[in-house]
């Protein structure tokens, strides 16, 4: 059975990448705007952060001036109309005679909340060491994430990041794989599971979904030993501690897995590797599990989002993959796990698209 929204399966949706659309005038003013693109992210950051476009938010019908905003603001006179003439480049803000006005772009920057993750992700998380990501392509490790300590990859440190940092990153994945849990779990509820394996369960949310929405499911969250830490801790203050269970593991290093799950479960936790490690993850747990059991992958595709402005931040946040978590993954295109599931020894039963912010569910069973 496919269940299948989309159409074009295993076609990347046309966002315009199938041919050059920009006249001459709009590719040299778009080439300066990716030319200045990091001054231009901090101008947008500071008049977010600085309250002005709150101020101009408030006034939405009557605008004001530069002079009324530098009185209701910390930053003086030149520094508001720096931001101001920036923000009229990048059509943040607008003008008419001497009266400043939010535009739409200043409203999602202010107002939307994909827009607000992904930007506190970008500056707290990603910024300082993206500057070395000529090194992090070259070498395929995670050049930038020195900027936080001497780690191999993100995982680990996660616990240890600056909390500015850390309340971006989880504030960013939460975001992007929590949004789809109560719509996913539906499908999964149909197949009737009594234990999950929830692979990657990171700080166990899907785990508490699991278990509120299905009294008799039990749930075993297989993870790095610093993630199954603080994913215990949340189980306990929410009182399941019962019916969850965490199993410490590596699953590159690990040879052997338990084998109870009806359901092996894995949100977003395979674009945390290589092809090659992804498919060396399949491959275990092909082997480990029952023959009835299924695998059931919930996953943002950029081919598979509505809007370009899905495949575009997804795209982009690849580059976060590269750089600073482990210099080797990525946000994949959805061809990558159909070849690598049926590699693995897998059928996909039913492809769910159109879950929670442009998510992807792959129901799959052993061929």
């Amino acid at each position: 059975m496919n269940k299948n929204k989309n159409k074009n399966k295993n076609k990347t949706i046309n966002y315009g990448y199938d041919r050059d659309s920009l006249s001459a005038l709009e590719a040299i003013t778009n080439a300066q705007k990716l030319a200045f693109a990091p001054m231009l992210f901090q101008a947008a950051l500071n008049l977010r952060e600085s309250g002005i476009l709150t101020l101009l938010d408030q006034a939405l019908k009557t605008g004001l001036s530069c002079t009324q905003i530098t009185e209701s603001c910390s930053l003086n006179e030149y520094a508001v109309q720096l931001l101001l003439d920036v923000g009229l480049s990048c059509h943040v803000v607008y003008q008419r005679d001497d009266l400043f006005f939010l535009a739409k772009t200043g409203h999602y920057l202010l107002h939307d909340t994909m827009t607000r993750v992904n930007m506190d992700f970008t500056q707290d998380v990603c910024y300082e060491g993206m500057f070395h990501l000529k090194k992090a392509l070259e070498t395929e490790t995670p050049v930038g994430l020195s900027v936080f300590g001497n780690w191999e990859t993100i995982y680990p440190a996660l616990s240890k990041l600056p909390k500015k940092a850390q309340d971006s990153w989880f504030a960013f994945d939460h975001f992007y794989s929590s949004a789809a849990f109560d719509s996913a779990f539906k499908h999964i509820s149909i197949l009737k599971p009594k234990h999950i394996y929830d692979v990657g369960g990171n700080t166990g949310k899907w785990a508490l979904c699991c278990v509120k929405n299905d009294p008799d499911v039990v749930v075993t969250i297989l993870d790095l030993p610093q993630q199954t830490s603080i994913a215990l801790t949340n189980i306990s203050k929410e009182g399941f501690s019962e019916r969850i269970k965490t199993y410490p593991v590596d699953l590159l290093k690990a040879t052997k897995l338990p084998d109870q799950a009806d359901i092996w479960w894995m949100s977003q936790f395979l674009d945390c590797f290589s092809e090659d490690q992804i498919m060396h993850i399949l491959t275990l747990i092909h082997q480990n599990m029952k023959d009835n059991s299924r695998i059931c992958i919930l996953e943002t595709f950029w081919d598979r989002q509505p809007y370009e402005a899905g495949a575009l931040s997804l795209n982009a946040s690849s580059l976060y993959f590269t750089c600073m978590a482990n210099g080797n993954s990525r946000f994949y295109h959805s061809r990558v796990f159909y070849a690598c599931l049926h590699k693995a020894g897998f059928n996909i039963e039913q492809d769910i698209d159109g879950l929670g912010i442009g998510h992807t569910l792959l129901i799959c069973n052993k061929a």
